[in-house]
């Protein structure tokens, strides 16, 4: 038997976001708010208008922040309740529960087993992620979900191991972490309460932006990183720039999109801020590319020139985007 959460959906037919549609410098962000973009989507729910968020990441000192949509925003914004989900018994009795009960389930997952990661990491590594479960079949041992770039599925040996059918009462492994999406309090506003509702998340989410820029305290930190990374390898560069770089320039893409929304909902004149926020992610794409030829040639490279740039970009953006809504 087939149960689902609100709707079968095909995933051969199924259309992603523009956000993961459109040629984007960041072609996925990171597996939470990509599976976000996703179920707000599949609801009929603008992903755009809660972006907000993304202006608040900062240098964490080892990374910079995994940013992720606050659930009280996504409460305010669209009528969502996001609860943990007490793992109490396996996982797979609690998926079925609740998408019966009009529930979408995120989960941690292994993206070894995730056929939508062929080419990355689909049976080559493990790798924690997170999808959103809207479609089970567990007699068929059919599984649908969110994840990415889009709406997936997988069967068979991968539908076992990411339930861990193979061990389920192990009692030396910990349960995966879980939430579920309540579905039934959903409120869908038109063009000018959303806006009127993101322009609260922006004022918001403005006023805890860094106070200083993040760059700056990012630039020596990175530059010694890079001679650290040139001793340990490509596989030390690839985690590395998720934490860093990747975090960095699509959340400032993500700002672009965003800023752009706005433009398209009566905020006119926003398309200079827009520009520098557009140059940090292309910036940040730049850098990403010039630090992998850097570890793998092992030679010396001025990296300040385009670190000042993306600061020069963050500090203008910020303080224009103040200026109008702080």
């Amino acid at each position: 038997m087939t149960v689902f959460a609100f709707a079968p959906i095909d995933p051969a037919t199924y259309s992603a976001h523009e956000l993961h549609r459109a040629q984007r410098a960041w072609n996925e962000s990171n597996c939470y708010i990509d599976v976000w973009v996703e179920v707000l989507h599949a609801q009929g729910l603008d992903p755009l208008a809660c972006l907000p968020f993304v202006l608040g990441i900062d240098f964490e000192g080892d990374q910079w922040t995994f940013f992720k949509p606050p659930l009280e925003d996504l409460s305010e914004m669209y009528g969502l309740e996001v609860q943990e989900l007490n793992v109490w018994r396996p996982l797979i009795h609690h998926v079925v529960e609740q998408l019966k009960g009009g529930k979408i389930v995120l989960t941690e997952s292994d993206s070894f087993y995730l056929p939508d990661t062929q080419g990355t990491d689909y049976r080559q590594n493990h790798v924690k992620t997170t999808i959103g479960i809207q479609e089970i079949d567990v007699d068929g041992r059919r599984l649908r979900y969110f994840h990415n770039r889009g709406y997936h599925e997988l069967s068979g040996d991968d539908f076992a191991h990411t339930f861990r059918l193979d061990r389920p009462a192990d009692p030396t492994v910990l349960p995966l972490f879980a939430e579920f999406v309540r579905l039934s309090r959903v409120e869908r506003h038109g063009p000018d309460e959303l806006t009127r509702l993101s322009l609260g998340l922006l004022a918001k989410h403005l006023r805890r932006r860094p106070s200083t820029n993040p760059v700056t305290g990012f630039k020596p930190r990175f530059i010694a990183d890079v001679e650290w990374i040139k001793t340990e390898g490509l596989g030390t560069f690839h985690g590395y720039a998720f934490a860093t770089m990747r975090q960095l320039g699509a959340a400032f893409e993500f700002a672009t999109e965003y800023l752009r929304w706005l433009g398209a909902h009566g905020q006119t004149g926003l398309e200079p801020i827009a520009a520098h926020f557009d140059a940090i992610s292309e910036d940040t794409k730049a850098l990403v590319l010039k630090t992998a030829r850097a570890v793998n040639t092992k030679r010396a490279v001025d990296f300040a020139p385009l670190l000042d740039g993306i600061g020069a970009s963050w500090q203008s953006g910020m303080d224009a985007l103040a200026a109008r809504f702080g």
